[in-house]
Order: C-alpha cells, then sequence, then structure tokens
C-alpha cells in the first residue's frame, strides 16, 4: 500500500505556490481573524469582571453608585466588541472571498493550460470526463482549503494561546488541564483523520472513473440510440455507481470512530476540569468569576475544536481531492522544443522524411521509412487500416516525435522549430469533424482568427456551405450543438473544409475530406478542392477513387513500408497491392 500514499509534501507546496502570490490579501485576512478572536475571549473576560464586582458588591465592600458605574463601563466597553465583531467579521469575508477567487482563477488557468499542452499521447489515455473531474473538483479544493486555514484553523490556534495564556495569570492548574485536553483531542483526532486518507483517496478514484464513463456515454448516445442499448448502458452506470456509493459510504462512516473518541475525550476533560476548579473555589483559590470565566471559555472553545476537526476532514478531503490534478502537473509532454527554438515560416512546401523509425509502445510503425514530398506535389496515400497513412500526418504534425530519422520542411527539421510555430503553418481537414458547440461562423473562423468577414463568407461559398445555411433561420450564425451534433456529417465536413479554406496555409492535408459527402455533392466539391490544392504540397489519404484520380502521385502503403509508388492510371494496370484494393471496391473506394 506504500505506493498510494499522498504526496502530502508536494500538494501542500503546490497549494502555498498559489497562496504566497496573495501574501499580503492573506495576513489581512487572517488579521480581522485574529481581532474577531481576541473579542470572543474578551467579552467573556468583561462577564468575569462583572461577576467578581457582583460578589463584592453583595459582600458589602463595593457602594452601589460605584458598582453602577463599573456597569456603565462595562456595558460601554461590551458595545464596543459588538461593534469590533461586526466590522471584523464583514471584513474578515470580504477579504477572503477576494483571495479566494483569485487562487481558484490561477488554480484553473495553470492546469487547464499545462493539460492543453499535453501531447496527443497522453490524451488518448485519460477520459475527458475524468479531466473535467478533477479541474472542477480541485477549484472546489481551492476555496475549501482556505475556508479551513481561516475558519477552522486559524481561530483555534488563536483562541487557545489567547485562553491559556490567560487561564495561566488566573490559575495555572485550569490553564495545564486545558492544554491537556487540547492536546490529546487534536492529537487523536488528526492522527485517525489521516488514516481515512486512503478511503478517501479510493472513493474519489471511484467518482472519477464514474465521471469518465458518463461524458463516454453521452458522447456516444448516437450508438445507445441506433442498437437500443438503454437498458444494458442503464445496468452498466448503475453499477457504477453503486460502486461510488459503497466507497464513499466506507469513507464517511469511518468518521463514526472519530467523532465517538471525540465525544470521549471532551466528556472526561469537561469532568476533569470543573472538578479541580469547584475545589479550587470551595477553598477560596479562585473567585466565581474566575470560576465562571474558567467554565464559559472552556464550553465556548469546544466549537472551535470542533471545527478544527471538521477542518482537518476537510483538509484531508481537499488534499486528495488535489492529488489527481497535482499530479498532472508531473507530466510532461514528450514533445518539447529546444530551446530558443524559432517559429516555423512555411514559403515553400518541400517535405522530406529521411529514414525515419517510429514505434508506437511495442509496435513498430515504420522501420527507416523514407519519402520525399515536392513543392506544390499533390501526394495520395492508400492502404489498408494500419498500414501508416494517418501516423504519418501525425507525426508531421508532431504529435508524435520519431524515434530516429528526421522529417524536415523546406529542408528546416521540424524538432528544430516551434511545435505550436509548426502546426500554425498547416491546414488539415480531418476524417472525422469535430466542432466547437459554438456558431457555423465561428467555428470557420477558428483557423484563422484575424480573418475579415468577407473572408470567411468566401470560405464558406468555395465549401458550399452558403448553400446550406439558407436552410437555417440563423444561417452563418447557427449554433451548431455539441461536437456539431446538430449537423449531418456532410454538412460538419464542409465546415472543416471552410476552415481549411480560411486557414490559406502552403502545406494542406486531406484526411479523407469527401468521406461524409454524398456522390453529387463530393462530385461539386471536387473541382473546388483541386483549385484549392493548386500552388500547396498537399497529402491526400483517401478511400474514394475521385479523390485520388489526379494526385500527382499515389503512395500504396503496406505495413508501414512503401510497396508502389505512381499515377493512377499506372498502378491500374499493375499487379499489387494498389491492384488487389482496386479490386476489392470496384464501386470507386479504396480501402482505409
Amino acid at each position: 500500500m506504500k505506493e498510494q500514499q499522498l504526496d502530502r509534501k508536494y500538494i501542500l507546496k503546490e497549494y502555498f505556490s498559489f497562496l504566497k502570490k496573495y501574501k499580503l490579501l492573506f495576513f489581512t485576512t487572517l488579521f480581522f481573524v485574529m481581532l474577531y478572536e481576541v473579542k470572543q475571549i474578551a467579552d467573556k473576560f468583561v462577564l468575569k469582571v462583572v461577576m467578581d464586582k457582583a460578589e463584592i458588591f453583595l459582600a458589602g465592600s463595593l457602594l452601589l453608585d460605584s458598582f453602577v458605574k463599573i456597569l456603565l463601563v462595562l456595558g460601554f466597553v461590551f458595545v464596543g466588541l459588538i461593534l469590533v465583531s461586526v466590522i471584523t467579521q464583514w471584513m474578515k469575508i470580504h477579504f477572503l472571498n477576494l483571495l479566494e477567487v483569485k487562487m481558484i482563477f490561477d488554480l484553473k488557468q495553470k492546469y487547464f493550460n499545462h493539460i492543453l499542452s499535453l501531447d496527443h499521447k497522453f490524451f488518448t489515455s485519460h477520459k475527458t470526463g475524468s479531466l473535467i473531474s478533477r479541474l472542477t473538483r480541485s477549484a472546489g479544493a481551492m476555496e475549501r482549503m482556505t475556508d479551513v486555514i481561516t475558519f477552522d484553523f486559524a481561530p483555534l490556534l488563536i483562541q487557545a494561546i489567547i485562553l491559556i495564556g490567560t487561564l495561566m495569570f488566573l490559575d495555572k492548574v485550569s490553564a495545564l488541564i486545558v492544554f491537556g485536553i487540547l492536546s490529546v483531542f487534536l492529537v487523536y483526532s488528526i492522527y485517525l483523520q489521516r488514516k481515512m486518507d486512503l478511503l478517501n483517496k479510493t472513493a474519489n478514484a471511484a467518482e472519477d472513473f464514474e465521471k469518465g464513463n458518463i461524458a463516454d456515454i453521452f458522447t456516444n448516445v448516437d450508438s445507445i440510440k441506433y442498437f437500443g442499448k438503454e437498458g444494458l448502458i442503464s445496468a452498466k452506470y448503475k453499477k457504477l455507481s453503486r460502486d461510488t456509493k459503497n466507497k464513499m459510504l466506507m469513507a464517511w462512516n469511518s468518521w463514526r470512530k472519530i467523532s465517538a473518541g471525540q465525544t470521549l475525550i471532551l466528556g472526561s476533560g469537561t469532568l476533569i476540569l470543573m472538578g479541580f476548579a469547584l475545589m479550587k473555589f470551595i477553598n477560596g483559590g479562585i473567585s466565581l468569576g474566575t470560576l465562571t470565566f474558567v467554565y464559559i471559555t472552556y464550553i465556548s472553545i469546544i466549537g472551535p475544536l470542533f471545527s478544527f476537526v471538521h477542518g482537518v476532514k476537510n483538509f484531508s478531503r481537499s488534499i486528495t481531492d488535489f492529488e489527481d490534478l497535482f499530479n498532472y502537473g508531473k507530466i510532461q509532454s514528450s514533445i518539447i522544443d529546444k530551446k530558443n527554438a524559432k517559429k516555423m515560416e512555411v514559403k515553400i512546401g518541400e517535405i522530406k522524411f529521411n529514414n525515419i523509425i517510429f514505434n508506437y509502445g511495442k509496435r513498430k510503425i515504420f522501420n527507416k521509412f523514407s519519402l520525399d514530398i515536392p513543392s506544390g506535389n499533390k501526394i495520395a496515400l492508400v492502404g489498408h487500416s494500419g498500414s501508416g497513412k494517418t501516423t504519418l500526418v501525425k507525426l508531421l504534425y508532431r504529435l508524435y516525435d520519431v524515434d530516429n530519422g528526421s522529417i524536415t520542411i523546406d529542408g528546416i527539421d521540424i524538432r528544430d522549430v516551434q511545435h505550436k510555430s509548426l502546426r500554425n503553418e498547416m491546414s488539415i481537414v480531418p476524417q472525422e469533424c469535430v466542432l466547437f458547440d459554438d456558431s457555423i461562423y465561428n467555428n470557420i473562423l477558428f483557423s484563422n482568427p484575424i480573418a475579415t468577414r468577407p473572408e470567411v463568407m468566401s470560405a464558406m461559398r468555395f465549401a458550399q456551405m452558403d448553400k446550406v445555411i439558407e436552410k437555417f433561420s440563423y444561417k452563418e450564425n447557427t449554433i451548431v450543438g455539441e461536437r456539431g451534433v446538430k449537423l449531418s456529417g456532410g454538412e460538419k465536413q464542409r465546415v472543416s473544409i471552410a476552415r481549411a479554406i480560411l486557414a490559406n496555409k502552403k502545406i494542406l492535408i486531406l484526411d479523407e475530406a469527401t468521406s461524409s459527402l454524398d456522390s453529387e455533392t463530393e462530385h461539386e466539391i471536387q473541382k473546388d478542392l483541386q483549385k484549392l490544392m493548386q500552388g500547396r504540397t498537399s497529402i491526400i489519404i483517401a478511400h474514394r477513387l475521385s479523390t485520388i484520380m489526379h494526385a500527382d502521385k499515389i503512395i500504396v502503403l503496406k505495413n508501414g513500408k512503401i510497396v508502389q509508388t505512381g499515377k493512377h492510371s499506372q498502378l491500374i494496370n499493375q499487379m499489387g497491392e494498389y491492384r488487389k484494393l482496386w479490386s476489392l471496391q470496384k464501386d470507386g473506394y479504396i480501402g482505409k
């Protein structure tokens, strides 16, 4: 179980890295917390003075006029303490709110940007729902942790110091007993609370797994509907949520042991403290006011004690909530720019794969693979699934780095330039077009945010999207829904094509760009695609024959190797892999 222990030192260091940015705001908050807690002891000391003076008055040693004057003065002091309480409460909450919203903002910005910067491999192994769950849960933990320090830890510490210090002056025995009770209570609570960490961590893991599956289910809701599997999915979710319920119940039930022990400690402590104090009062060792002060202040500190323990519980919960997100901070992208890497500027568009070696895990994809793509050429990649077509594009985009060899654009190794600028110098129409839940216009504008409206509308006409939006009430301002769910496959692909047109880059990737279009629409758009590819270096991954008919060269891949090259008219007349693919799908399709 050792490897499951929380790295508290790392987690707290990360938390305080956010807090120290706002040290002035934090200590200002603590200042008003201190004033409020001093008031909490001060008003009880006022009561002690009243009791002592009343005892003297009843004994006949204090005149009525003097007693009344003392009561008036103490009354004004008490009113002043009430005003202090109101002001300090308002100021404390005001500054605390400012502190927490700033820290939460910083946390979300840091980890959102960090996760976004991680490589493609990271996102293939982490569920979207879990990422969202951990980011939002940690934002809540940031507020909770800061509340714990302000409302639970600081008040008890301040009250304990003031109370024990005051009691040392009034009655040392009572002071030592209170110190002993507090020490036993806190050690017992913190020790058992640490035992709950693993239970909380297990409950969090179950919750993350459940939320990850929820996101996966809702993302694939169409498949569920098409196959009528609502019952199967409901049963699956019931099992997941039951597991989360059981693990959360185990974590919450562990609190019973702590609560029972705390009650026993406080009950026993009250009996011991009041027993000693009463005996001393009976023997004349302390006044009635001191006895009252000891009892009232002890009773009043029980609230902060339980707040402290509740704070320890929330502290532990915050630590476990932080852990999963903060651990992402330890993950570094495998795609790292070299120091002082320059921005990529593609001027010619010549691409070369030079003896590249690339393994995906234990699977060897390419072994000394080479391919030259001259500037302005249209190169088609053909082959069965798994032949390496899409992987070549991912390597060109530096979603992965080659293990050996190099990929150059205009003679520059792509590992020598900033990878974001590299990707910005190419445009792509992917096989699966996933859109933002935004307007059609903004989805197209995404590829070139500084484009003018006429440029966006021109790109839409180029992709023949203008004909589509005529049917919509809000035209180009129509919201497409999550992942573009409100549009058909062909409509989404048109948006994707318009994006690539608007990006206007020297290098163009068409990853089955017309796969979602019907034959008539594809025929219409092919002329525009041909025009779009003019003067650009184009890499075409396709299974529709019409897409590669006019390619300058067709590269046939099999198991990561080039087995044939040539034009369609040449390859169709040769015995080989291309002709096999042609024969398999004579209706105009070539295997993906």
